[in-house]
């Protein structure tokens, strides 16, 4: 048995799953609008999962039941990852608009409709320990129970736990992402600036080169002036 968890930023729902067993849970969309609102279920991995309806229409301020089934799985995965997402998509609709009226149209976006969107990503997630059972001589009245009923619906407390935790997991992944890029960021920015500065350090070097060099000629030729100069001086002092 593991739990499958529907993950969303804006909803979430999970479902307690025992394999080998069809299992379905449902969503609630709330329309808190005036307006009639017409939805879309998608999902990256049709043949594993039913929803019913997968469209409709939500009257103004009121609600819309979906249920979404899973199923039956033989297996868990071994790694306890699941890629499988679902999309909700909802666009304004024509008052008194009714299921037949939606149409693939209607939420495309590039036709100018202004669609919103919500992403539900699914997770797998161990189910807590039941604890152990009652040793005999224990109270009478109070009887052993195990974190997930007979029906198949887990305690409520534990499901909140498990979906703290799972939202506090994801939220630490993202900002170790973050903080990653950042890293990758900062590290680029340090390689630049040392070849940029290392560029300027080699021009340096060169003027420093090229001045000596011209600086040198110019002591040259005044000392060969100079001495030109005197030669001539002491061959007009000689003559007179």
């Amino acid at each position: 048995m593991f739990v499958l968890i529907f993950f969303s930023f804006y909803c979430g729902f999970w479902l307690i799953v025992e394999l080998r067993k069809q299992i379905s849970c449902s969503l609630q969309l709330s329309n808190k609008t005036d307006n009639y609102v017409a939805f879309k279920v998608k999902t990256t991995n049709p043949k594993k999962y039913c929803v019913r309806p997968n469209t409709g229409i939500v009257l103004p301020r009121s609600t819309c039941d979906i249920l979404v089934t899973m199923q039956t799985q033989k297996e868990a995965p071994p790694d306890m990852q699941c890629r499988d997402k679902f999309l909700l998509q909802s666009v304004k609709a024509n008052d008194g608009a009714t299921a037949k009226d939606i149409t693939a149209e209607m939420f495309n976006k590039e036709a100018g409709h202004v669609v919103e969107e919500s992403k539900l990503k699914v997770v797998y997630v161990s189910p807590p320990q039941p604890p152990s059972p009652v040793h005999e001589g224990s109270e009478e009245g109070s009887s052993p129970r195990g974190s997930v009923s007979d029906n198949g619906h887990a305690n409520s407390a534990e499901l909140t736990s498990a979906a703290r935790a799972l939202t506090e997991r994801l939220e630490a992944q993202d900002k170790s992402s973050e903080a990653r890029a950042l890293i990758t960021k900062l590290t680029k920015e340090k390689n630049n600036a040392i070849q940029q500065n290392n560029k300027l350090h080699q021009e340096l070097e060169l003027l420093k080169r090229q001045s000596c060099k011209s600086g040198g000629g110019v002591s040259f030729m005044i000392v060969a002036f100079i001495g030109l100069l005197g030669i001539i001086i002491g061959y007009i002092m000689k003559k007179s």
